[in-house]
């Protein structure tokens, strides 16, 4: 932000600001240009934390949870910012749908970490198909679901070139052992 810019944050209660301090990333999501990309950076760490889970279902479990909490806090936090249907700054979505791209992925590396990030932009910023639909559900479930969505074909994308590299015998995602 520059000195002369104004933001009228939320004067509510304290669970409100604590929500808008949650959804926009601690803050970050308020004062970057591009605030869904750069924010969306906590993901990275969330997704290999989660990765580090050593049973697919407690994985599955933990990003349940994780939905749950961003959809009631980004609709809490909508509202106190004045009502936007998804307000540019709220963050938190993409950060806590990350792990949903890297569920199936054979292992953690920065390659992975990164081409999976890369594609769920794409997905996020494009919106193809199911995910443009998953935007229009109100509050919290439609600011969380469309980024889910891509999340989800995120990961296709990444299951896809996985399949070629092994198909092209080249290993530029995943070294062999």
């Amino acid at each position: 932000m520059q000195a002369d810019d104004t933001f009228d944050g939320p004067t509510g209660s304290l669970g409100e600001r604590l929500a808008v301090w949650l959804a926009t990333g601690l803050g970050l999501g308020l004062v970057t240009p591009a605030p869904g990309t750069i924010a969306g950076l906590w993901g990275l760490g969330v997704g290999a934390a989660v990765s580090q889970i050593s049973e697919l279902g407690a994985q599955i479990g933990v990003i349940v949870m994780l939905l749950i909490a961003a959809v009631w806090i980004c609709g809490v936090a909508a509202r106190a910012l004045g009502g936007s249907s998804d307000p540019g700054a709220i963050v938190l979505d993409e950060i806590v749908v990350l792990p949903i791209v890297y569920l199936v992925a054979p292992e953690m590396n920065w390659a992975i970490l990164l081409t999976g990030y890369v594609l769920f932009r794409i997905c996020d910023i494009w919106k193809p198909g199911l995910v443009r639909v998953a935007e229009r559900l109100p509050g919290g479930f439609g600011i969380v679901a469309d980024d889910a969505v891509a999340a989800v074909l995120a990961a296709l994308f990444l299951q896809i070139l996985l399949w070629v590299e092994q198909a092209a015998g080249v290993e530029w995602l995943v070294a062999s052992a």
